[in-house]
């Protein structure tokens, strides 16, 4: 299993116990989808591991509780700290309708309902604030922010995304 074909979890934040469990920051919406996973695959030390889970569960809300097979200790348990969590890429959950994942539009049509076609998505730009969609019109990069009153439909089958994107937006950049 290679990392491209997998999906980054979360990351091992914190020692839980003397026995080697730890407590996971899940990077999703929906953290009870992974409280009964068989198997994790660490980023560790720039190799990609798997682990075995003994048992997990969600502790606070927003963290997953993991025994992995074999980390038995503090020593065992400081050896994964700050680790990636990975799961192959058919364990997402399909999302439908508006939503979506990052990864899944590159590569879309963008189309705005009055300015017409825009451009080709090449890359999600989610270190600012508000998420931007990065679009390829020619050479020339246009940012659309990803908010859900400019989303109007994602088409899977078509790979087009349709946008309402304020009047003059996408002029800006042209």
């Amino acid at each position: 299993m290679k990392k491209e074909d997998c999906f980054y979890l979360g990351k091992i934040v914190k020692k839980y116990s003397f026995k080697g469990e730890v407590l996971a920051k899940l990077d999703t919406d929906q953290p009870e989808l992974y409280e009964n996973l068989d198997a994790i695959f660490l980023d560790l030390r720039n190799n990609f591991i798997p682990f075995f889970v003994e048992s997990s569960q969600l502790h606070k809300s927003e963290l997953l509780r993991i025994k992995f097979e074999d980390v038995e200790t503090e020593a065992d348990a400081d050896a994964i700290m700050k680790c990636g969590l990975y799961l192959p890429m058919d364990l997402l959950p399909k999302l439908e309708g508006n939503k979506f994942y990052f990864h899944e539009v590159i590569g879309f049509k963008v189309e705005d309902k009055n300015f017409g076609g825009v451009g080709t998505i090449k890359a999600i730009n989610d270190s600012t604030a508000q998420s931007l969609f990065e679009i390829d019109r020619d050479g020339i990069e246009i940012l659309i922010p990803m908010n859900d009153e400019f989303i109007v439909k994602v088409d899977r089958t078509h790979k087009t995304i349709l946008v309402e994107t304020p009047e003059g937006l996408i002029d800006l950049y042209l």
